[in-house]
């Protein structure tokens, strides 16, 4: 068994061995256990009855959290002609063509999310083995190969998160940051988790959500009760 540091060791002894948490009680358990000097991200992970490696199983889209995530990104739109200003308008970080597809293959990849115009994806095709492992490959999926680039950027930078299953059949995704207070990381998670319910697969069968747990960066995971996922109010 893996040696654990003394903080994640008396923060894990605030979680009873056994019990599954309502989300109130998590979200206050994983503010917590967040003791780093910096300021942690608390990250929701789903495990789902689901086979990814069949196309009908696997789930995948984005989603946009009423609070964000407490993380700016860096927007990269690859556009020509008009959709260049209308990228620069918005909000982009770096906007261009030939010239940043060429800079990516040169090894450059300061940025955190790619947009792209359906008319480029012949060019930024050609990346596909550079970005697709990093995961920042465009995808009309989730919204980020579009005419209405404006409206990508602005939404990328209100809080827009990607959420996919990975082989496993397991979704992680950040809802926001441990100084957030407790009513806007209970809406954020409202928010994932009934995004996560509706994107079920028609051939998903059984129980469909196996487990979720909600953690921060350094702390331990806390169970959720998987029956009672929606049950959190706006009074609470």
């Amino acid at each position: 068994m893996a040696k654990v540091g003394k903080k994640y060791a008396e923060a894990a002894k605030l979680i009873e061995a056994g019990k599954f948490y309502e989300p109130v009680e998590a979200v206050e358990l994983v503010k917590k256990t967040a003791t780093a000097k910096f300021d942690e991200t608390v990250e929701i992970s789903f495990n789902l009855n689901v086979d990814p490696k069949y196309a009908d199983q696997q789930v995948r889209g984005a989603v946009v959290l009423p609070h964000g995530t407490g993380k700016t990104k860096r927007v990269l739109v690859f556009a020509k002609g008009d959709k260049i200003k209308e990228a620069e308008d918005a909000g982009a970080d770096f906007v261009g063509s030939e010239e940043l597809v060429a800079k990516i293959q040169g090894g450059w990849s300061d940025f955190d999310v790619a947009v792209a115009t359906p008319d480029m994806m012949g060019q930024v095709g050609r990346l596909g083995k550079i970005l697709g492992p990093k995961g920042l490959m465009p995808n009309p999926k989730v919204g980020t190969v579009t005419m209405d680039v404006a409206r990508a950027v602005n939404e990328i930078k209100a809080g827009k998160i990607e959420y996919r299953t990975d082989k496993a059949g397991i979704i992680a995704c950040a809802i926001g940051k441990a100084s957030f207070d407790d009513a806007k990381l209970l809406d954020n998670y409202r928010t994932i988790v009934d995004t996560i319910i509706k994107a079920k697969p028609a051939a998903a069968k059984g129980q469909y959500i196996k487990s979720v747990t909600l953690s921060s960066t350094m702390g331990p995971g806390v169970p959720l009760n998987v029956f009672k996922l929606t049950t959190v109010t706006k009074e609470q």
